[in-house]
């Protein structure tokens, strides 16, 4: 019987198509490590580069950042306060990080994305109105839920979300996200926002709007609660 004989364009695209689903952040191998600016002494590793473990503290693993209430006296009435790899060195290569959320009365967390991390979070204060949409693909579905305090609610890695304080007084929130560094996109702020502008053509298409109201938006003050 004669030997079966692949292209090696074939062989390539499917050791490509197996690298693609294999992909995904690496796990830690050692126990820590604590991110620093000086590169000296460092080995580069997955966006920060390493302390000796030997000179590592407990300061590298702390924050005092989300014990005090953020200032929600903004436009839009919230204030998130992260603590990530930037605020605590140690959470590097850990695949973790917290921000607390502030909000006033009818304050909102915009809708935005975190492009590298899924996020959980749970109301300490309060009651919001929380959602997410899904992808294209899967029909742009809203899915939203009241919480009060105590409640958990997960928005899955990269879609659209929002929290809106629906409550008579403050509320707060702490998320927990699955990446050191989850990175925010706020949605209005990137598409009318953004630096240069947005060619008002391609906006004007995409919302079905006159360019003048497109206009009106871009000339706006939109303010960044992150």
């Amino acid at each position: 019987m004669k030997g079966v004989h692949f292209p090696v364009t074939a062989i390539a695209l499917l050791a490509f198509a197996t690298l693609l689903a294999s992909a995904s952040d690496p796990s830690p191998l050692q126990d820590f490590c604590v991110a620093i600016n000086n590169t000296d002494p460092a080995v580069f590793v997955n966006g920060k580069f390493c302390k000796n473990p030997k000179l590592a503290s407990a300061n590298d693993f702390f924050s005092d950042k989300l014990r005090n209430p953020g200032n929600t006296s903004n436009p839009i009435g919230s204030i998130v306060t992260a603590a990530n790899v930037d605020d605590i060195p140690g959470l590097n290569t850990l695949g973790i990080s917290f921000a607390r959320v502030d909000f006033a009365p009818n304050g909102l967390n915009p809708p935005h994305t975190h492009p590298r991390a899924t996020e959980i979070l749970i109301v300490l204060e309060g009651s919001l109105y929380v959602g997410f949409v899904t992808s294209n693909g899967d029909g742009n579905r809203l899915f939203t839920k009241v919480l009060y305090k105590g409640d958990v609610f997960v928005f899955p890695v990269g879609l659209i979300h929002f929290q809106l304080n629906v409550g008579k007084t403050n509320a707060l929130a702490i998320a927990g996200l699955s990446s050191q560094n989850p990175g925010v996109i706020t949605i209005a702020n990137a598409v009318f926002g953004s630096n240069p502008p947005i060619n008002p053509d391609v906006l004007a298409k995409a919302f079905q709007v006159d360019e003048k109201e497109v206009d009106y938006l871009q000339k706006q003050f939109w303010y960044n609660n992150h």
